[in-house]
This record gives structure tokens, C-alpha cells and sequence, in this order.
């Protein structure tokens, strides 16, 4: 393995004085043109173009569960684990035409306003709540943690460390506001897709070698040839992974689930586009639509060529044990280990700008909802617009202890770092989406049938999770809803789960509003059909994001 030269961390500290450079810049450029004090801090309003909204996206969305966590499923997995990314290209174009029009036309600046606004104060205070803890305790915990431990057995360095000088990046980061981190993040996305693509011509070039070739196009043929069935889109049910993506319910079913309600109905995406105009949010969510449709080969490819090392190189193998045991989550970190000087730098900055990115646009979502949803609530006063930013920042700071204080102490590593958030969000995916989704597309929804699936939505889900332990599910075999396990126990595949959820808590939705009907809320929303017509330029992008996927799908179904 080749150590972290002076070069690697000469590279590493451009990129960080660039960042800090261009944060300061921007911070003092617009500083001048906000409209109002919170808002620009909170949501840039105004002052993000497209493509900065597009890249910001992308940074805070890509991350080390991506770098890391999705390279080891697709080391494990295969391509199939891709679905996330390119549905989730599809879920972006879906939130663009039809929840972005609805937000901007209504002023929605958070999603418990929303919330407030479409139900009551009551459904909003217990999501905003709800919302900062799965922030602190899931989100920002498992990208800080998971960050650290990739960075720490990159370069070498102590874990704490590590944690400590990430955390400070974002943090000095996200106390300039969204304008600073939407402008900022361009910077951060370059960095993570040019060193992402470093490692991935490195990793194809080594496995190129492996049948005496050189050319990254010959590593493509290898991979193909000696890991075939990693390049399987849809799973059949004889699959081992079967429980994880189950077959055409990754296409038809509840995989839907988890991308529109991340993308859709999540303050940590949406933020980025709540202060633009109509056209500028929808190409900004156009451009990160496009962008993601690149992701797989930048997280997913490499965990796939480590999958072909792994088996036809002992050093590789060697280096991709821990605790005596092969650990998929390795993938990745032991690819870098392999770059030649300076180019290890290039994708240390990568990985480090992921992550960062990732940790200032959740810390401002943790701001923004804890400040005018919960503290100005609460206080039922008149605040002014500056107090309103410095409670934003300590926010911010208290946000970032916290994550520091209890990381360590989750066991995320155990887990697998891309499979601990997709547990623990998808208990509560289901009924949040089915909330959003009535309340922006059926007056007749009502707060008390909100409620009921917030809290109804995940206590279902967690019933599903344990069932098998009750009884007996492998009548549901038939029907393709269940799989025995390991142990002979039938489960029902996570995906499939969200689902059924999905489809109860809609169903009660319509059951107690029209049992139980009263007023939707503070304020009715204004939706009307003019609001969804396209510009020629979105209709045209998302057609062209819509054949790509076709075609994808097509070749590797």
C-alpha cells in the first residue's frame, strides 16, 4: 500500500484553502443582496443558480455511504445496488414537475411549514421533532462516522481525530448559510466526481491486468467475464440478495417509496431549491438528475472491480479483512490505498469533499427546522431576523457535538454504512410519504388521518419487521412477498415491506378523513393545473434522463 506522500497532502491542503477561499468570497459578495437575514442564511433565497442548486444536491446527497457503503454492496451486490441512483434520477425529475410547483407556489420554506400549513401546528411540531432526531441521531452520526473511519484508514490517522477535523470543516462551512454551502458545493462536487472517476480508471486498470491488458475498456470486458452475475439489474428470487432488492418491486414497488420521500418530502434535499424561482429549481433538479445517473460509475463500479480483485489478488484480499473476516465496506478505502502519489490526493480531497458537503447541508437542515419550526414556534413571540441566524448557528454547533458525542457509540461500521440509513429511515418512509403525497394532491385529507399514519405508518412497519417471529409467512411465497432465510424463516423482502405500508396508510388516510372530516389546516394550499406545465428545456432533459434509464435497464435487466 502506498503511504500518504507530501504530495498527496499538498493537493489535499489546496483543496481545502479553494473551498475555504471561495466559502469566504461568496459569504462576502451576496452578504449585500440578501432579502432578508434568516431567509438568506437558511435558504439562499434568490441567490442560487441552477447548476449550484444542481451540484449542491448532489454533494449533500452523495456522501460516505455512497463512497463506502454502496461500493461494498456492489461488491456484494453487484449493479443491481445502482437502482438506488437511477431511480432516484427518475424520483428527481417526478419532484421537479409536481412537489416543486406545489412548494414555491405556497412560499414553503420547510417541511413542517408545510405541514403546518396543509394540516395543523400539532402534526407539524411532532414531525419537526420527529425529523431533528432522525437528523442527529441517523443521518449526521452515520456520514460523520463512516467519513472518519474511511479517511482515517486512508491516511493513516487516529479516528477521533478525523471526526473532529470534519466536523470543524463543516461547521466553519455551514455558519456562512446556504448561499456559502449551494456555492461552495460546486467546488465539492468536481472534487468528488474527478477523483471518483480517478479511482475508477485505476481500479478497472488493475483488473485489465489480471488477463494481461491495460486499457479501461479492457478491464470492462474482464469484469464482465469473470463477475457475470454482478451485472444483473433485477434479482430472480434464487438470488442471495434477493431480501435486499427484490426483483421487480425494485421497478414497480416500493423502491419508489424511498426515493420520492427522500427527494421529495426531505428538507435536506428540498432546501436547495425553496429559495429559487419555478424554472431555476427545476433545472437545478434536472442537473442533479443528470449527475445522477453518473453516480454508479463512480461509487458502484469500483465495489464491483474489488469484488474481481478480491478474488485473483492475494494482497488485495489481505488488505480487505477485518476482524478475520472480509468486510465488503473495505472496498473502497482499500482501492485508494492503491493510487499513486498525488492522485491519492485527488481522491482523498474527493472523499473528504463528500462528506463535508453531506455534513453542512444536513447541519443546516438540522438549523433551519430546529430555528422556524421549533424555537420560533414555541416562542410565540417576535424574533428578530439576526437572532433568528446566531440561533440557526448554535443549532448548527450543538447539532455537530452531539453527532461527535454519540457516533462512536452506534455501531454503525457493524451494520454496513449504506444499510444502517435505509433501516432505520425506512421504518417512517412509508407514512411520511403518504402524508405528503394525499396532503398535496387531496383536499379531503385531513390532520387527524395525518397523524394517525405518521405514528400508525411506523409502528406498521416495525409489526412487519418482527411478524415472521409470530407466525407463519411462507404463504406469502406464492405471491412473491416472502423469502426464507438462512434459518428456514420466511421474511418479507425491506423493499417489499415499504410497500405494503405504503399502501395502509393511504388507505386509512382515505378511511378517517372521509369518517372523520374536517378542516385541512391553517391555510389552503393553491394548486392549480397550470402550475405543472414544463418548459421546453425541462421536457426535453427529462425525456433524455428517461431514455437513458430505458436503455440501461434494457442492457442489463
Amino acid at each position: 500500500m502506498n503511504a500518504f506522500s507530501t504530495l498527496d497532502s499538498l493537493v489535499f491542503l489546496c483543496y481545502f484553502i479553494v473551498v475555504a477561499s471561495y466559502g469566504i468570497f461568496v459569504y462576502r459578495r451576496k452578504r449585500a443582496r440578501a432579502a432578508s437575514a434568516s431567509h438568506d442564511y437558511f435558504l439562499a433565497e434568490g441567490s442560487l443558480t441552477w447548476w449550484a442548486i444542481g451540484a449542491s444536491v448532489i454533494a449533500s446527497n452523495i456522501s460516505a455511504e455512497q463512497f463506502i457503503g454502496m461500493s461494498g454492496a456492489g461488491f456484494s451486490m453487484g449493479l443491481a445496488i445502482a437502482s438506488y441512483e437511477w431511480l432516484g434520477a427518475a424520483s428527481l425529475l417526478f419532484v421537479a414537475a409536481f412537489f416543486m410547483p406545489v412548494y414555491l407556489k405556497n412560499r414553503i420554506y420547510t417541511m413542517p411549514q408545510f405541514l403546518h400549513q396543509r394540516y395543523n401546528g400539532t402534526v407539524a411540531m411532532v414531525m419537526a421533532v420527529f425529523w431533528l432526531l432522525l437528523y442527529v441521531v441517523v443521518n449526521l452520526t452515520s456520514i460523520l462516522y463512516l467519513g472518519a473511519l474511511a479517511i482515517s484508514s486512508m491516511g493513516g490517522l487516529p479516528l477521533l481525530p478525523c471526526m473532529l477535523a470534519l466536523a470543524l470543516f463543516a461547521v466553519f462551512i455551514t455558519l456562512g448559510g446556504m448561499r456559502v454551502i449551494g456555492y461552495t458545493d460546486v467546488i465539492q462536487v468536481a472534487c468528488l466526481v474527478l477523483g471518483g472517476l480517478v479511482t475508477t480508471w485505476l481500479a478497472l486498470e488493475l483488473v485489465a491486468g489480471l488477463d494481461g491488458g491495460s486499457s479501461v475498456l479492457h478491464g470492462l470486458r474482464v469484469l464482465g467475464a469473470k463477475a457475470p452475475e454482478h451485472f444483473d439489474l433485477v434479482f430472480k428470487r434464487d438470488n442471495p440478495f434477493y431480501m435486499d432488492l427484490p426483483g421487480l418491486s425494485i421497478l414497480l414497488g416500493g423502491m419508489w417509496i424511498v426515493n420520492l420521500n427522500y427527494w421529495g418530502c426531505n428538507q435536506y434535499i428540498t432546501q436547495r431549491a425553496l429559495g429559487a424561482s419555478l424554472p431555476t429549481a427545476r433545472a437545478g433538479l434536472l442537473c442533479a438528475a443528470l449527475l445522477k445517473l453518473l453516480m454508479p460509475l463512480i461509487v458502484v463500479l469500483p465495489g464491483i472491480a474489488a469484488y474481481v480483485l478480491h478474488h485473483h489478488n492475494a494482497g488485495f484480499a489481505a488488505a480487505m479483512v477485518q476482524g478475520g473476516e472480509t468486510n465488503p465496506d473495505r472496498a473502497y478505502p482499500t482501492l485508494l490505498n492503491l493510487l499513486p502519489p498525488g492522485l491519492k490526493g485527488v481522491a482523498f480531497a474527493a472523499l473528504t469533499a463528500a462528506v463535508v458537503a453531506s455534513l453542512a447541508g444536513k447541519a443546516n437542515s438540522i438549523a433551519t427546522i430546529f430555528t422556524l419550526d421549533v424555537f420560533q414556534k414555541a416562542s410565540k413571540r417576535e424574533i428578530s431576523e439576526t437572532r433568528l441566524v446566531w440561533i440557526g448557528r448554535v443549532a448548527v454547533l450543538v447539532a455537530m457535538a452531539l453527532a461527535l458525542l454519540i457516533a462512536p457509540m452506534l455501531g454503525i461500521d457493524k451494520k454496513g454504512g449504506f444499510q444502517y440509513i435505509q433501516e432505520y429511515t425506512g421504518f417512517v418512509s412509508p407514512g411520511i410519504f403518504a402524508m405528503f403525497l394525499m396532503g398535496l394532491f387531496w383536499k379531503r385529507a385531513t390532520s387527524a388521518a395525518a397523524m394517525f399514519v405518521a405514528i400508525g405508518g411506523f409502528f406498521a412497519s416495525l409489526l412487519l419487521k418482527f411478524l415472521p417471529g409470530w407466525c407463519d409467512l411462507s404463504g406469502l411465497a406464492r405471491w412473491g412477498l416472502s423469502k426464507a432465510d438462512a434459518a428456514g424463516a420466511y421474511q418479507i423482502p425491506f423493499i417489499d415491506r415499504m410497500g405494503i405500508v405504503f399502501v395502509a396508510c393511504v388507505v386509512a388516510m382515505v378511511a378517517i378523513s372521509l369518517i372523520a372530516p374536517q378542516r385541512q389546516g391553517t391555510g389552503e394550499l393553491v394548486v392549480d393545473a397550470a402550475m405543472f406545465r414544463p418548459d421546453r428545456r425541462f421536457l426535453c432533459g427529462s425525456l433524455m434522463v428517461i431514455g437513458i434509464l430505458v436503455a440501461l435497464y434494457a442492457a442489463w435487466w
